[in-house]
Protein backbone atom coordinates (compact mmCIF):
# COMPACT_ATOMS: atom_id res chain seq x y z
CA UNK A 1 0.00 0.00 0.00
CA UNK A 2 1.17 3.51 -0.70
CA UNK A 3 1.56 5.80 2.29
CA UNK A 4 -1.24 8.20 3.10
CA UNK A 5 -0.80 11.59 1.43
CA UNK A 6 0.59 14.35 3.60
CA UNK A 7 -2.04 16.82 4.82
CA UNK A 8 -2.07 20.17 3.11
CA UNK A 9 -1.53 23.39 5.03
CA UNK A 10 -5.23 24.17 4.74
CA UNK A 11 -6.16 20.86 6.33
CA UNK A 12 -3.60 21.41 9.01
CA UNK A 13 -5.14 24.73 9.97
CA UNK A 14 -8.65 23.26 9.98
CA UNK A 15 -7.75 20.19 11.95
CA UNK A 16 -7.67 19.53 15.68
CA UNK A 17 -7.29 22.50 17.98
CA UNK A 18 -3.75 23.83 18.33
CA UNK A 19 -1.77 23.70 21.55
CA UNK A 20 -2.98 27.08 22.85
CA UNK A 21 -6.33 25.37 23.58
CA UNK A 22 -4.55 23.31 26.25
CA UNK A 23 -4.69 24.51 29.83
CA UNK A 24 -1.73 26.71 30.81
CA UNK A 25 -0.23 24.05 33.07
CA UNK A 26 -0.23 21.44 30.33
CA UNK A 27 2.81 22.88 28.59
CA UNK A 28 5.37 21.98 31.25
CA UNK A 29 3.94 18.46 31.46
CA UNK A 30 4.25 17.95 27.72
CA UNK A 31 7.79 19.25 27.72
CA UNK A 32 8.65 16.51 30.23
CA UNK A 33 7.34 13.64 28.08
CA UNK A 34 9.49 10.58 28.49
CA UNK A 35 10.91 11.61 31.84
CA UNK A 36 8.28 10.00 34.08
CA UNK A 37 6.61 6.62 34.36
CA UNK A 38 3.76 5.81 32.01
CA UNK A 39 4.71 8.53 29.54
CA UNK A 40 5.67 8.14 25.92
CA UNK A 41 8.87 9.31 24.35
CA UNK A 42 8.55 12.36 22.14
CA UNK A 43 10.42 11.93 18.85
CA UNK A 44 13.19 14.37 18.01
CA UNK A 45 11.96 17.49 16.22
CA UNK A 46 13.62 16.52 12.94
CA UNK A 47 12.25 12.92 12.93
CA UNK A 48 9.34 12.54 10.47
CA UNK A 49 6.13 11.22 12.03
CA UNK A 50 4.48 8.09 10.59
CA UNK A 51 2.81 8.73 7.29
CA UNK A 52 4.77 11.97 6.71
CA UNK A 53 7.39 12.25 4.02
CA UNK A 54 10.85 13.45 5.18
CA UNK A 55 10.57 16.21 2.63
CA UNK A 56 7.47 17.62 4.29
CA UNK A 57 8.14 20.94 6.08
CA UNK A 58 7.98 20.82 9.87
CA UNK A 59 5.27 23.47 9.91
CA UNK A 60 2.78 21.30 8.05
CA UNK A 61 2.84 18.06 10.04
CA UNK A 62 2.53 16.84 13.59
CA UNK A 63 5.63 18.90 14.49
CA UNK A 64 3.49 22.04 14.48
CA UNK A 65 1.83 21.28 17.85
CA UNK A 66 5.31 21.24 19.42
CA UNK A 67 5.70 24.87 18.45
CA UNK A 68 2.26 25.52 19.87
CA UNK A 69 3.37 24.00 23.16
CA UNK A 70 6.36 26.32 23.31
CA UNK A 71 4.20 29.35 22.68
CA UNK A 72 1.61 28.17 25.18
CA UNK A 73 4.24 28.00 27.89
CA UNK A 74 4.87 31.75 27.63
CA UNK A 75 3.12 33.96 30.11
CA UNK A 76 0.27 35.64 28.19
CA UNK A 77 0.24 38.49 30.68
CA UNK A 78 3.72 39.64 29.68
CA UNK A 79 4.04 41.89 26.62
CA UNK A 80 6.19 40.54 23.83
CA UNK A 81 8.17 43.76 23.57
CA UNK A 82 8.06 43.73 19.78
CA UNK A 83 7.74 46.97 17.89
CA UNK A 84 4.10 47.91 17.53
CA UNK A 85 3.04 45.97 20.62
CA UNK A 86 0.89 48.31 22.74
CA UNK A 87 2.10 46.60 25.90
CA UNK A 88 5.71 47.50 25.08
CA UNK A 89 4.80 51.17 24.91
CA UNK A 90 2.68 51.24 28.03
CA UNK A 91 5.48 52.58 30.23
CA UNK A 92 6.72 55.88 28.81
CA UNK A 93 9.38 58.22 30.10
CA UNK A 94 11.97 56.92 32.54
CA UNK A 95 10.28 53.52 32.71
CA UNK A 96 7.00 54.48 34.39
CA UNK A 97 3.70 55.95 33.20
CA UNK A 98 3.06 59.65 32.88
CA UNK A 99 0.40 59.38 35.55
CA UNK A 100 3.05 58.53 38.15
CA UNK A 101 5.22 61.44 37.04
CA UNK A 102 2.28 63.82 37.32
CA UNK A 103 1.43 62.37 40.73
CA UNK A 104 5.02 62.89 41.88
CA UNK A 105 4.95 66.49 40.61
CA UNK A 106 1.65 67.11 42.37
CA UNK A 107 3.13 65.69 45.57
CA UNK A 108 6.14 68.02 45.36
CA UNK A 109 3.88 71.01 44.78
CA UNK A 110 1.78 70.01 47.78
CA UNK A 111 4.89 69.74 49.97
CA UNK A 112 6.10 73.13 48.72
CA UNK A 113 2.72 74.69 49.54
CA UNK A 114 2.84 73.26 53.07
CA UNK A 115 6.38 74.60 53.55
CA UNK A 116 5.36 78.09 52.38
CA UNK A 117 2.28 78.20 54.60
CA UNK A 118 4.17 76.88 57.61
CA UNK A 119 6.99 79.39 57.10
CA UNK A 120 4.59 82.30 56.76
CA UNK A 121 2.88 81.22 59.96
CA UNK A 122 6.21 80.97 61.78
CA UNK A 123 7.06 84.54 60.83
CA UNK A 124 3.98 85.66 62.75
CA UNK A 125 5.20 84.03 65.99
CA UNK A 126 6.69 86.66 68.27
CA UNK A 127 9.89 84.76 69.13
CA UNK A 128 10.53 84.05 65.44
CA UNK A 129 9.87 87.69 64.57
CA UNK A 130 12.44 88.75 67.15
CA UNK A 131 14.92 86.18 65.79
CA UNK A 132 14.56 87.50 62.23
CA UNK A 133 14.87 91.07 63.48
CA UNK A 134 18.12 90.19 65.25
CA UNK A 135 19.51 88.11 62.38
CA UNK A 136 18.25 89.63 59.14
CA UNK A 137 20.02 87.03 56.97
CA UNK A 138 23.29 88.90 56.37
CA UNK A 139 26.29 87.63 58.30
CA UNK A 140 29.14 89.87 59.40
CA UNK A 141 31.85 90.73 56.88
CA UNK A 142 35.48 91.56 57.70
CA UNK A 143 36.36 95.23 57.96
CA UNK A 144 37.72 96.37 54.62
CA UNK A 145 35.70 93.95 52.50
CA UNK A 146 35.57 95.35 48.96
CA UNK A 147 32.42 96.81 47.47
CA UNK A 148 31.31 95.93 43.98
CA UNK A 149 32.49 93.37 41.46
CA UNK A 150 35.63 93.98 39.34
CA UNK A 151 35.73 93.41 35.58
CA UNK A 152 37.91 90.31 35.89
CA UNK A 153 35.17 88.64 37.93
CA UNK A 154 32.73 89.14 35.06
CA UNK A 155 35.09 87.40 32.65
CA UNK A 156 35.65 84.63 35.16
CA UNK A 157 31.92 84.21 35.56
CA UNK A 158 31.44 83.77 31.81
CA UNK A 159 34.37 81.34 31.45
CA UNK A 160 33.18 79.24 34.38
CA UNK A 161 29.70 79.01 32.85
CA UNK A 162 31.18 78.19 29.44
CA UNK A 163 33.36 75.35 30.69
CA UNK A 164 30.86 73.94 33.18
CA UNK A 165 28.10 73.59 30.58
CA UNK A 166 30.39 71.63 28.25
CA UNK A 167 31.97 69.62 31.08
CA UNK A 168 28.59 68.51 32.43
CA UNK A 169 27.40 67.66 28.91
CA UNK A 170 30.47 65.57 28.01
CA UNK A 171 30.47 63.98 31.48
CA UNK A 172 26.91 62.75 30.99
CA UNK A 173 27.84 61.48 27.53
CA UNK A 174 30.79 59.52 28.91
CA UNK A 175 28.55 58.02 31.59
CA UNK A 176 25.70 57.03 29.26
CA UNK A 177 27.24 56.25 25.87
CA UNK A 178 27.21 52.59 24.85
CA UNK A 179 29.08 52.88 21.57
CA UNK A 180 31.50 55.82 21.52
CA UNK A 181 31.93 57.72 18.24
CA UNK A 182 35.60 56.75 18.30
CA UNK A 183 38.59 56.10 20.51
CA UNK A 184 41.68 58.14 21.25
CA UNK A 185 45.10 57.09 22.49
CA UNK A 186 47.51 59.78 23.73
CA UNK A 187 51.12 59.98 22.67
CA UNK A 188 53.58 58.37 25.04
CA UNK A 189 54.99 60.68 27.72
CA UNK A 190 52.66 63.50 26.66
CA UNK A 191 50.34 65.77 28.64
CA UNK A 192 47.61 63.12 28.76
CA UNK A 193 50.00 60.19 29.34
CA UNK A 194 52.58 61.06 32.03
CA UNK A 195 55.97 59.44 32.06
CA UNK A 196 55.81 55.88 33.31
CA UNK A 197 52.24 55.30 32.14
CA UNK A 198 51.29 53.17 29.18
CA UNK A 199 49.13 55.33 26.87
CA UNK A 200 45.53 54.53 27.82
CA UNK A 201 42.93 54.16 25.09
CA UNK A 202 39.79 56.14 25.93
CA UNK A 203 36.69 57.25 24.09
CA UNK A 204 36.81 60.44 22.04
CA UNK A 205 34.18 61.89 24.39
CA UNK A 206 36.37 61.26 27.43
CA UNK A 207 39.27 62.99 25.69
CA UNK A 208 37.10 66.07 25.14
CA UNK A 209 35.82 65.95 28.73
CA UNK A 210 39.36 65.72 30.07
CA UNK A 211 40.59 68.52 27.80
CA UNK A 212 37.82 70.82 29.00
CA UNK A 213 38.77 69.94 32.56
CA UNK A 214 42.28 71.25 31.92
CA UNK A 215 41.00 74.66 30.83
CA UNK A 216 38.48 74.78 33.67
CA UNK A 217 41.21 74.07 36.25
CA UNK A 218 43.54 76.68 34.73
CA UNK A 219 40.74 79.23 34.79
CA UNK A 220 40.02 78.27 38.39
CA UNK A 221 43.63 78.82 39.41
CA UNK A 222 43.56 82.32 37.91
CA UNK A 223 40.29 82.95 39.72
CA UNK A 224 41.72 81.84 43.08
CA UNK A 225 44.81 84.05 42.72
CA UNK A 226 42.77 87.13 41.81
CA UNK A 227 40.25 86.34 44.53
CA UNK A 228 42.88 86.64 47.26
CA UNK A 229 44.95 89.40 45.65
CA UNK A 230 41.95 91.73 45.36
CA UNK A 231 40.34 90.79 48.68
CA UNK A 232 37.17 89.50 47.04
CA UNK A 233 37.52 86.32 49.10
CA UNK A 234 36.08 88.23 52.09
CA UNK A 235 32.72 88.40 50.32
CA UNK A 236 32.34 84.62 49.93
CA UNK A 237 34.20 83.13 52.90
CA UNK A 238 32.37 82.90 56.27
CA UNK A 239 34.43 84.71 58.89
CA UNK A 240 31.99 84.80 61.82
CA UNK A 241 29.83 82.26 63.65
CA UNK A 242 26.76 84.39 63.04
CA UNK A 243 26.72 82.90 59.56
CA UNK A 244 24.60 80.00 60.91
CA UNK A 245 21.69 81.89 62.54
CA UNK A 246 21.65 84.20 59.53
CA UNK A 247 21.47 81.20 57.20
CA UNK A 248 18.44 79.95 59.15
CA UNK A 249 16.84 83.40 58.98
CA UNK A 250 17.46 83.76 55.24
CA UNK A 251 16.17 80.24 54.59
CA UNK A 252 12.98 80.95 56.52
CA UNK A 253 12.42 84.16 54.57
CA UNK A 254 12.98 82.40 51.25
CA UNK A 255 10.60 79.60 52.25
CA UNK A 256 7.91 82.14 53.18
CA UNK A 257 8.36 83.89 49.79
CA UNK A 258 9.24 87.02 51.74
CA UNK A 259 12.80 87.07 50.44
CA UNK A 260 15.60 88.85 52.28
CA UNK A 261 16.75 92.19 50.94
CA UNK A 262 19.15 91.70 48.01
CA UNK A 263 22.15 93.93 47.42
CA UNK A 264 24.84 91.70 45.98
CA UNK A 265 26.90 94.72 44.99
CA UNK A 266 27.69 95.32 48.65
CA UNK A 267 26.85 92.26 50.72
CA UNK A 268 25.61 88.72 49.93
CA UNK A 269 23.16 87.13 52.33
CA UNK A 270 24.32 84.23 54.49
CA UNK A 271 22.94 81.48 52.24
CA UNK A 272 24.64 83.02 49.21
CA UNK A 273 27.95 83.26 51.05
CA UNK A 274 27.80 79.61 52.13
CA UNK A 275 26.74 78.46 48.63
CA UNK A 276 29.64 80.33 46.99
CA UNK A 277 32.07 79.06 49.62
CA UNK A 278 31.01 75.42 49.10
CA UNK A 279 31.13 75.79 45.31
CA UNK A 280 34.60 77.34 45.17
CA UNK A 281 36.43 75.76 48.07
CA UNK A 282 34.77 72.34 48.49
CA UNK A 283 32.93 71.21 45.35
CA UNK A 284 35.65 72.30 42.91
CA UNK A 285 38.51 70.48 44.72
CA UNK A 286 36.34 67.36 45.10
CA UNK A 287 35.58 67.42 41.36
CA UNK A 288 39.30 67.62 40.55
CA UNK A 289 40.46 64.99 43.03
CA UNK A 290 37.77 62.50 42.04
CA UNK A 291 38.13 63.14 38.31
CA UNK A 292 41.86 62.49 38.30
CA UNK A 293 41.30 58.99 39.68
CA UNK A 294 39.75 57.61 36.50
CA UNK A 295 41.57 59.86 34.04
CA UNK A 296 44.60 59.04 31.90
CA UNK A 297 46.73 60.98 34.41
CA UNK A 298 46.38 58.47 37.22
CA UNK A 299 49.75 56.69 37.80
CA UNK A 300 49.09 53.10 36.82
CA UNK A 301 52.11 51.75 38.72
CA UNK A 302 51.06 53.29 42.05
CA UNK A 303 49.55 50.06 43.36
CA UNK A 304 49.32 51.12 46.98
CA UNK A 305 47.83 54.49 46.09
CA UNK A 306 45.23 52.84 43.85
CA UNK A 307 44.33 50.41 46.61
CA UNK A 308 44.02 53.20 49.16
CA UNK A 309 41.90 55.27 46.79
CA UNK A 310 39.64 52.86 44.83
CA UNK A 311 38.06 54.09 41.64
CA UNK A 312 34.62 53.28 43.11
CA UNK A 313 35.17 55.92 45.79
CA UNK A 314 36.07 58.50 43.17
CA UNK A 315 32.97 57.70 41.14
CA UNK A 316 30.79 57.89 44.26
CA UNK A 317 32.05 61.48 44.76
CA UNK A 318 32.33 62.69 41.16
CA UNK A 319 28.69 62.14 40.17
CA UNK A 320 27.13 63.82 43.25
CA UNK A 321 29.45 66.80 42.73
CA UNK A 322 28.14 67.11 39.18
CA UNK A 323 24.56 66.99 40.50
CA UNK A 324 25.46 69.71 43.00
CA UNK A 325 26.81 71.98 40.25
CA UNK A 326 23.67 71.50 38.18
CA UNK A 327 21.43 72.26 41.17
CA UNK A 328 23.54 75.28 42.17
CA UNK A 329 23.36 76.67 38.63
CA UNK A 330 19.59 76.20 38.44
CA UNK A 331 18.97 77.99 41.75
CA UNK A 332 21.52 80.69 40.88
CA UNK A 333 19.90 81.50 37.53
CA UNK A 334 16.43 81.47 39.11
CA UNK A 335 17.42 83.99 41.80
CA UNK A 336 19.28 86.20 39.32
CA UNK A 337 16.12 86.64 37.25
CA UNK A 338 13.64 86.88 40.12
CA UNK A 339 15.51 89.30 42.36
CA UNK A 340 16.14 92.07 39.86
CA UNK A 341 17.39 90.61 36.58
CA UNK A 342 18.73 93.76 34.93
CA UNK A 343 20.65 94.96 37.99
CA UNK A 344 22.05 91.48 38.74
CA UNK A 345 23.15 90.89 35.15
CA UNK A 346 24.93 94.25 35.14
CA UNK A 347 26.72 93.26 38.33
CA UNK A 348 27.85 90.00 36.71
CA UNK A 349 28.66 91.07 33.16
CA UNK A 350 29.35 94.82 33.10
CA UNK A 351 30.66 95.39 36.67
CA UNK A 352 28.22 98.30 37.17
CA UNK A 353 25.54 98.86 39.79
CA UNK A 354 22.96 100.22 37.36
CA UNK A 355 19.67 99.13 35.82
CA UNK A 356 19.90 99.07 32.03
CA UNK A 357 19.87 96.49 29.24
CA UNK A 358 23.59 96.03 28.64
CA UNK A 359 24.00 93.24 31.14
CA UNK A 360 21.17 91.30 29.53
CA UNK A 361 22.59 91.90 26.04
CA UNK A 362 26.00 90.56 27.05
CA UNK A 363 24.39 87.61 28.84
CA UNK A 364 22.40 86.68 25.74
CA UNK A 365 25.59 87.00 23.66
CA UNK A 366 27.35 84.63 26.05
CA UNK A 367 24.54 82.11 25.56
CA UNK A 368 25.12 82.29 21.79
CA UNK A 369 28.81 81.55 22.33
CA UNK A 370 27.99 78.56 24.57
CA UNK A 371 25.47 77.24 22.02
CA UNK A 372 28.07 77.52 19.25
CA UNK A 373 30.61 75.64 21.39
CA UNK A 374 27.95 72.99 22.08
CA UNK A 375 27.58 72.40 18.33
CA UNK A 376 31.33 72.46 17.70
CA UNK A 377 31.89 69.81 20.38
CA UNK A 378 30.57 67.13 18.03
CA UNK A 379 33.06 64.48 16.79
CA UNK A 380 32.99 65.99 13.30
CA UNK A 381 34.80 69.06 14.63
CA UNK A 382 36.74 67.64 17.57
CA UNK A 383 38.30 64.66 15.76
CA UNK A 384 40.88 66.74 13.80
CA UNK A 385 42.05 68.36 17.03
CA UNK A 386 42.21 65.03 18.85
CA UNK A 387 44.21 63.52 15.96
CA UNK A 388 46.96 66.09 16.51
CA UNK A 389 47.26 65.14 20.16
CA UNK A 390 47.14 61.36 19.77
CA UNK A 391 45.90 58.46 17.68
CA UNK A 392 42.28 58.00 16.62
CA UNK A 393 40.72 54.58 16.11
CA UNK A 394 37.33 52.96 15.77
Amino acid sequence: MSPAPAPTPAKKRMGAPAAPALPPDAAPAKMRMGSGSGTTTMPPPDTPAPGISPATPRESGPAAPAQGLASASADPAKPSGKQGDPGARRGTGFGFPWTKRLAALAGLLAIALVVVLASRWLLTVQSVEEFVATYDGHASQPVGAPTGLPAWLGWQHFLNMFFMVLIVRTGLQVRNERKPPGYWTPKKDSLFSPKGNTPKKVSLTQWLHQSLDVFWVLNGLVFMVLLFVTGQWMRIVPTSWDIFPNMLSAGLQYAALDWPMENGWIHYNALQVMAYFITVFIAAPLAIISGIRFSTWWPEKATRLSKAYPVEWARAVHVPVMVYYVAFTAVHVFLVFFTGALRNLNHMYTSRDVVDWWGLVIFLGSLVVVAAAWLLSKPLFTSPVAAKMGKLSK
